[in-house]
Order: structure tokens, then C-alpha cells, then sequence
């Protein structure tokens, strides 16, 4: 994984941990792809305090994850998902020898697929 999406995830879990400021910052960056110059004139602080927030900020959500491992554990269960998702489709009617195991069947393949769907 590159390390901006590496980042936008990071920031997506762990976000809401930061300062207003640090986020701002980061949004503006990250998301609205401006330029540390940029972002100095619109913060109306040296372009290297906006280089110094960034890597802080970086090193910040890093260390969050080292500790709690939303972002692994995230794409752990993800992975799960796309196996459980490969299994539902792999079976047909005729894999079933009675009618209501099909129809348990079918209720599971849409629980999962709304699940999915909300990923």
C-alpha cells in the first residue's frame, strides 16, 4: 500500500484523536492536496511549522495504530469477508440436500451482502 493511502486510513480511524489544528492541516495536505507553502499562507505559519506538524502528525498516527491495530485488524476481517463471500457464491441448490437448508442459505448470502454492501 502506498503511503498516502497508507495514511488516508490512518487518518480515517484515528483522526478524530487529533487536534483541531493538527486535522485541518492534515486535510488540507492529505485531502485537498495543497502545498506546504500553501498551507502556511492559509495558516499564517512558516512553511517549515507546517512541515514539523505534518511529520508529527504522521508519527502520531503510526504510533496509534502500533498500539490498538484498528487498521490491521480492519483489513484482517476484510479479508475474512472476501473468503466468506467466495464460499456463499461457490454454493448452489444443489449442493443442499433439503429445501429449508437452501433457504438458510439464501438468508445468510443476503445478511452477508448487506454487510458487505455497508463496508
Amino acid at each position: 500500500m502506498d503511503k498516502l493511502a497508507k495514511m488516508a486510513l490512518l487518518a480515517d480511524f484515528y483522526g478524530p484523536l487529533l487536534t483541531e489544528k493538527q486535522r485541518n492541516v492534515w486535510d488540507l495536505h492529505y485531502q485537498q492536496d495543497l502545498s506546504l507553502a500553501e498551507i502556511a499562507d492559509v495558516e499564517h505559519i512558516s512553511r517549515q511549522a507546517i512541515h514539523d506538524l505534518l511529520k508529527r502528525t504522521e508519527r502520531i498516527l503510526t504510533e496509534y495504530e502500533e498500539k490498538l491495530r484498528l487498521v490491521q485488524r480492519f483489513w484482517l476481517e476484510r479479508e475474512k469477508l472476501m473468503e466468506v463471500q467466495a464460499l456463499l457464491l461457490g454454493l448452489n441448490k444443489l449442493d443442499f440436500t433439503n429445501l429449508p437448508a437452501w433457504e438458510r442459505h439464501n438468508q445468510i448470502r443476503t445478511m452477508f451482502e448487506e454487510i458487505w454492501a455497508e463496508t
